[in-house]
Protein backbone atom coordinates (compact mmCIF):
# COMPACT_ATOMS: atom_id res chain seq x y z
CA UNK A 1 0.00 0.00 0.00
CA UNK A 2 1.55 3.35 -1.02
CA UNK A 3 1.59 6.55 1.00
CA UNK A 4 -1.16 8.18 -1.08
CA UNK A 5 -3.57 5.32 -0.30
CA UNK A 6 -2.68 5.47 3.39
CA UNK A 7 -3.30 9.22 3.51
CA UNK A 8 -6.56 8.90 1.58
CA UNK A 9 -7.90 6.18 3.89
CA UNK A 10 -6.83 8.10 6.99
CA UNK A 11 -8.52 11.28 5.76
CA UNK A 12 -11.71 9.33 4.94
CA UNK A 13 -11.85 7.71 8.39
CA UNK A 14 -11.19 11.03 10.12
CA UNK A 15 -13.87 12.75 8.01
CA UNK A 16 -16.45 10.08 8.85
CA UNK A 17 -15.67 10.25 12.58
CA UNK A 18 -15.83 14.05 12.55
CA UNK A 19 -19.22 13.98 10.80
CA UNK A 20 -20.54 11.51 13.38
CA UNK A 21 -19.32 13.76 16.19
CA UNK A 22 -20.97 16.81 14.59
CA UNK A 23 -24.29 14.94 14.36
CA UNK A 24 -24.31 14.13 18.10
CA UNK A 25 -26.80 16.18 20.19
CA UNK A 26 -24.17 16.92 22.85
CA UNK A 27 -21.91 18.46 20.23
CA UNK A 28 -24.72 20.81 19.17
CA UNK A 29 -25.38 21.69 22.82
CA UNK A 30 -21.69 22.47 23.35
CA UNK A 31 -21.44 24.64 20.23
CA UNK A 32 -24.60 26.55 21.25
CA UNK A 33 -22.89 27.83 24.41
CA UNK A 34 -21.28 31.30 24.49
CA UNK A 35 -17.59 31.20 23.58
CA UNK A 36 -16.25 31.65 27.13
CA UNK A 37 -18.55 28.97 28.56
CA UNK A 38 -17.65 26.62 25.70
CA UNK A 39 -13.92 27.02 26.44
CA UNK A 40 -14.48 26.45 30.16
CA UNK A 41 -16.53 23.31 29.48
CA UNK A 42 -13.81 21.92 27.17
CA UNK A 43 -11.13 22.64 29.78
CA UNK A 44 -13.25 21.00 32.50
CA UNK A 45 -13.84 17.89 30.35
CA UNK A 46 -10.13 17.65 29.56
CA UNK A 47 -9.20 18.03 33.23
CA UNK A 48 -11.73 15.36 34.22
CA UNK A 49 -10.33 12.96 31.62
CA UNK A 50 -6.81 13.47 32.97
CA UNK A 51 -7.98 12.81 36.53
CA UNK A 52 -9.54 9.53 35.35
CA UNK A 53 -6.46 8.50 33.36
CA UNK A 54 -3.82 9.40 35.93
CA UNK A 55 -5.98 8.29 38.85
CA UNK A 56 -6.52 4.90 37.23
CA UNK A 57 -2.80 4.50 36.55
CA UNK A 58 -2.00 5.42 40.15
CA UNK A 59 -4.50 2.95 41.60
CA UNK A 60 -3.42 0.08 39.32
CA UNK A 61 0.34 0.58 39.01
CA UNK A 62 1.39 3.15 41.61
CA UNK A 63 3.12 6.52 41.70
CA UNK A 64 6.13 5.67 39.54
CA UNK A 65 3.97 4.86 36.51
CA UNK A 66 2.10 8.17 36.81
CA UNK A 67 5.38 10.12 37.00
CA UNK A 68 6.85 8.21 34.06
CA UNK A 69 3.77 8.71 31.90
CA UNK A 70 3.70 12.44 32.70
CA UNK A 71 7.42 12.73 31.89
CA UNK A 72 6.90 11.04 28.51
CA UNK A 73 4.03 13.47 27.74
CA UNK A 74 6.22 16.47 28.56
CA UNK A 75 9.09 15.06 26.49
CA UNK A 76 6.71 14.62 23.55
CA UNK A 77 5.35 18.16 23.93
CA UNK A 78 8.89 19.47 23.53
CA UNK A 79 8.43 18.79 19.80
CA UNK A 80 5.78 21.51 19.77
CA UNK A 81 8.04 23.83 21.76
CA UNK A 82 10.75 23.32 19.16
CA UNK A 83 8.31 24.27 16.42
CA UNK A 84 7.43 27.64 18.01
CA UNK A 85 10.22 29.58 16.20
CA UNK A 86 8.19 28.90 13.05
CA UNK A 87 5.94 31.74 14.24
CA UNK A 88 8.76 34.16 13.51
CA UNK A 89 11.05 32.49 10.94
CA UNK A 90 10.49 30.51 7.75
CA UNK A 91 14.11 29.40 7.51
CA UNK A 92 17.16 29.08 9.77
CA UNK A 93 20.83 28.73 8.85
CA UNK A 94 22.25 25.26 8.19
CA UNK A 95 25.00 25.80 10.78
CA UNK A 96 22.46 26.58 13.51
CA UNK A 97 20.26 23.64 12.57
CA UNK A 98 23.25 21.26 12.37
CA UNK A 99 24.45 22.52 15.74
CA UNK A 100 21.04 21.87 17.29
CA UNK A 101 20.88 18.36 15.86
CA UNK A 102 24.48 17.64 16.87
CA UNK A 103 23.74 18.72 20.42
CA UNK A 104 20.63 16.51 20.40
CA UNK A 105 22.71 13.52 19.25
CA UNK A 106 25.24 14.10 22.06
CA UNK A 107 22.49 14.39 24.65
CA UNK A 108 20.89 11.15 23.45
CA UNK A 109 24.20 9.28 23.38
CA UNK A 110 24.98 10.24 26.98
CA UNK A 111 21.46 9.44 28.16
CA UNK A 112 21.57 6.08 26.40
CA UNK A 113 24.86 5.19 28.07
CA UNK A 114 24.23 6.47 31.60
CA UNK A 115 20.44 6.09 31.96
CA UNK A 116 19.81 2.87 30.02
CA UNK A 117 22.91 0.74 29.44
CA UNK A 118 24.71 1.13 32.78
CA UNK A 119 21.61 0.60 34.98
CA UNK A 120 20.43 -2.14 32.61
CA UNK A 121 23.66 -4.11 33.07
CA UNK A 122 23.52 -3.56 36.84
CA UNK A 123 19.93 -4.79 36.98
CA UNK A 124 20.76 -7.77 34.78
CA UNK A 125 23.64 -8.78 37.04
CA UNK A 126 21.30 -8.76 40.04
CA UNK A 127 18.93 -11.17 38.28
CA UNK A 128 21.51 -13.24 36.39
CA UNK A 129 24.91 -12.74 38.09
CA UNK A 130 27.67 -12.02 35.57
CA UNK A 131 25.31 -12.21 32.57
CA UNK A 132 23.67 -8.78 32.64
CA UNK A 133 25.82 -7.41 29.83
CA UNK A 134 24.80 -10.25 27.51
CA UNK A 135 21.08 -9.76 28.20
CA UNK A 136 21.40 -6.02 27.56
CA UNK A 137 23.45 -6.62 24.39
CA UNK A 138 20.78 -8.99 23.05
CA UNK A 139 18.12 -6.38 23.78
CA UNK A 140 20.19 -3.72 21.97
CA UNK A 141 20.46 -5.76 18.79
CA UNK A 142 16.76 -6.65 18.80
CA UNK A 143 15.87 -2.99 19.38
CA UNK A 144 18.01 -1.96 16.41
CA UNK A 145 16.54 -4.69 14.19
CA UNK A 146 13.04 -3.64 15.25
CA UNK A 147 13.61 -0.12 13.90
CA UNK A 148 15.36 -1.53 10.83
CA UNK A 149 12.25 -3.61 10.12
CA UNK A 150 9.95 -0.63 10.73
CA UNK A 151 12.08 1.46 8.35
CA UNK A 152 11.68 -1.18 5.65
CA UNK A 153 7.96 -1.79 6.10
CA UNK A 154 6.59 1.74 6.61
CA UNK A 155 6.88 4.31 3.80
CA UNK A 156 8.80 7.41 4.86
CA UNK A 157 11.57 9.83 3.97
CA UNK A 158 14.80 9.78 5.99
CA UNK A 159 15.92 12.69 8.13
CA UNK A 160 18.74 13.67 5.76
CA UNK A 161 16.09 14.54 3.14
CA UNK A 162 15.69 17.84 4.98
CA UNK A 163 18.87 18.99 3.24
CA UNK A 164 18.91 16.76 0.17
CA UNK A 165 15.44 17.48 -1.20
CA UNK A 166 14.40 20.52 0.85
CA UNK A 167 11.10 18.63 1.25
CA UNK A 168 9.62 20.57 -1.64
CA UNK A 169 6.41 18.58 -1.99
CA UNK A 170 3.52 17.71 0.30
CA UNK A 171 4.10 13.98 -0.21
CA UNK A 172 7.73 14.23 0.87
CA UNK A 173 6.82 16.28 3.93
CA UNK A 174 4.26 13.73 5.10
CA UNK A 175 6.71 10.89 4.48
CA UNK A 176 9.18 12.78 6.66
CA UNK A 177 6.54 13.33 9.36
CA UNK A 178 5.87 9.56 9.35
CA UNK A 179 9.61 8.99 9.87
CA UNK A 180 9.68 11.32 12.88
CA UNK A 181 6.62 9.59 14.33
CA UNK A 182 8.16 6.11 13.86
CA UNK A 183 11.26 7.13 15.76
CA UNK A 184 9.42 8.93 18.55
CA UNK A 185 7.75 5.71 19.71
CA UNK A 186 10.92 3.94 20.93
CA UNK A 187 12.14 7.21 22.44
CA UNK A 188 8.98 7.38 24.55
CA UNK A 189 9.38 3.71 25.39
CA UNK A 190 12.93 4.34 26.61
CA UNK A 191 11.63 7.00 29.04
CA UNK A 192 8.99 4.59 30.34
CA UNK A 193 11.44 1.70 30.71
CA UNK A 194 13.88 3.94 32.57
CA UNK A 195 11.21 5.03 35.06
CA UNK A 196 10.11 1.41 35.34
CA UNK A 197 13.49 0.55 36.82
CA UNK A 198 12.38 2.41 39.94
CA UNK A 199 15.22 4.94 39.63
CA UNK A 200 13.61 8.36 39.30
CA UNK A 201 16.98 9.93 38.56
CA UNK A 202 17.56 7.80 35.45
CA UNK A 203 14.04 8.46 34.22
CA UNK A 204 14.31 12.22 34.72
CA UNK A 205 17.70 12.43 32.99
CA UNK A 206 16.45 10.43 30.02
CA UNK A 207 13.21 12.40 29.70
CA UNK A 208 15.21 15.66 29.69
CA UNK A 209 17.48 14.22 27.00
CA UNK A 210 14.54 13.17 24.83
CA UNK A 211 12.87 16.55 25.29
CA UNK A 212 16.05 18.37 24.18
CA UNK A 213 16.36 16.05 21.19
CA UNK A 214 12.73 16.69 20.20
CA UNK A 215 13.22 20.46 19.92
CA UNK A 216 15.10 20.48 16.57
CA UNK A 217 12.79 17.73 15.28
CA UNK A 218 9.78 19.97 15.86
CA UNK A 219 11.43 22.76 13.91
CA UNK A 220 12.36 20.33 11.12
CA UNK A 221 8.68 19.40 10.73
CA UNK A 222 7.16 22.90 11.00
CA UNK A 223 9.42 24.87 8.64
CA UNK A 224 8.78 22.80 5.47
CA UNK A 225 5.04 22.97 6.13
CA UNK A 226 5.29 26.76 6.27
CA UNK A 227 7.16 26.70 2.97
CA UNK A 228 4.18 24.99 1.35
CA UNK A 229 1.74 27.60 2.67
CA UNK A 230 0.45 25.93 5.82
CA UNK A 231 -0.93 28.19 8.55
CA UNK A 232 1.72 28.79 11.25
CA UNK A 233 -0.34 27.36 14.09
CA UNK A 234 -1.41 24.38 12.01
CA UNK A 235 2.24 23.62 11.21
CA UNK A 236 3.09 23.83 14.93
CA UNK A 237 0.10 21.62 15.76
CA UNK A 238 1.21 18.92 13.30
CA UNK A 239 4.75 19.05 14.70
CA UNK A 240 3.37 18.66 18.23
CA UNK A 241 1.28 15.65 17.22
CA UNK A 242 4.37 13.81 15.95
CA UNK A 243 5.76 13.96 19.48
CA UNK A 244 2.57 12.79 21.17
CA UNK A 245 3.20 9.20 20.11
CA UNK A 246 5.90 9.19 22.81
CA UNK A 247 3.46 8.91 25.76
CA UNK A 248 2.06 5.75 24.12
CA UNK A 249 5.52 4.21 24.02
CA UNK A 250 6.25 5.55 27.49
CA UNK A 251 3.13 4.01 29.01
CA UNK A 252 3.82 0.68 27.29
CA UNK A 253 7.42 0.64 28.48
CA UNK A 254 6.78 1.56 32.10
CA UNK A 255 3.79 -0.75 32.63
CA UNK A 256 5.57 -3.64 30.91
CA UNK A 257 8.66 -3.55 33.12
CA UNK A 258 6.60 -2.77 36.25
CA UNK A 259 4.42 -5.85 35.76
CA UNK A 260 7.18 -8.10 34.39
CA UNK A 261 10.22 -6.90 36.34
CA UNK A 262 12.63 -9.66 35.14
CA UNK A 263 12.49 -8.27 31.57
CA UNK A 264 13.83 -4.88 32.72
CA UNK A 265 17.48 -5.43 31.60
CA UNK A 266 16.35 -6.68 28.19
CA UNK A 267 13.88 -3.79 27.83
CA UNK A 268 16.59 -1.25 28.71
CA UNK A 269 18.87 -2.78 26.08
CA UNK A 270 16.03 -2.76 23.55
CA UNK A 271 15.36 0.95 24.16
CA UNK A 272 19.08 1.75 24.00
CA UNK A 273 19.50 -0.13 20.72
CA UNK A 274 16.54 1.67 19.17
CA UNK A 275 17.88 5.05 20.25
CA UNK A 276 21.39 4.31 18.95
CA UNK A 277 19.84 3.26 15.64
CA UNK A 278 18.05 6.62 15.35
CA UNK A 279 21.21 8.55 16.25
CA UNK A 280 23.41 6.72 13.75
CA UNK A 281 20.88 6.26 10.96
CA UNK A 282 19.09 9.60 11.04
CA UNK A 283 20.47 12.38 13.22
CA UNK A 284 24.24 12.24 12.64
CA UNK A 285 23.94 11.74 8.82
CA UNK A 286 21.64 14.80 8.67
CA UNK A 287 24.22 16.99 10.42
CA UNK A 288 26.81 16.04 7.77
CA UNK A 289 24.52 15.79 4.73
CA UNK A 290 26.06 18.88 3.14
CA UNK A 291 29.64 17.86 4.02
CA UNK A 292 31.61 17.90 7.23
CA UNK A 293 30.22 20.15 9.95
CA UNK A 294 32.45 21.17 12.85
CA UNK A 295 29.43 22.93 14.36
CA UNK A 296 27.68 19.57 14.62
CA UNK A 297 30.77 17.76 15.90
CA UNK A 298 31.48 20.18 18.75
CA UNK A 299 27.77 20.50 19.53
CA UNK A 300 27.59 16.71 19.89
CA UNK A 301 30.48 16.78 22.36
CA UNK A 302 28.93 19.66 24.31
CA UNK A 303 25.56 17.89 24.43
CA UNK A 304 27.23 14.70 25.67
CA UNK A 305 29.15 16.57 28.38
CA UNK A 306 26.03 18.46 29.54
CA UNK A 307 24.08 15.23 30.02
CA UNK A 308 27.06 13.50 31.65
CA UNK A 309 27.38 16.36 34.15
CA UNK A 310 23.61 16.40 34.75
CA UNK A 311 23.62 12.65 35.39
CA UNK A 312 26.50 13.06 37.85
CA UNK A 313 24.81 15.96 39.68
CA UNK A 314 21.63 13.94 40.16
CA UNK A 315 23.45 11.03 41.84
Amino acid sequence: MNIQNIMTRSELIFSQQFQQMQAHPRYHALMALPLLQRILVIIALFAASQVVIFGGLYLIFGKIVVIGFLASILAGLATGVGALPALFFKKISNNLFNGMLGGAAGVMLAATAFSLLVPGITSGNLIWPGKGIYVVSLGMMIGAFFLHYADRQLPHVHFDSVSDTQLNSLKKIWLFIIAITIHNFPEGMSVGVSFGSGELKNGLVLSIAIALQNIPEGLAVALPLLGLGYNKWRAIGIATLTGLVEPIGGLLGITMVTVFEPILPFAMGFAAGAMLFVISEEIIPETHSAGRSRYATFSLMIGFIIMMVLDNLMN
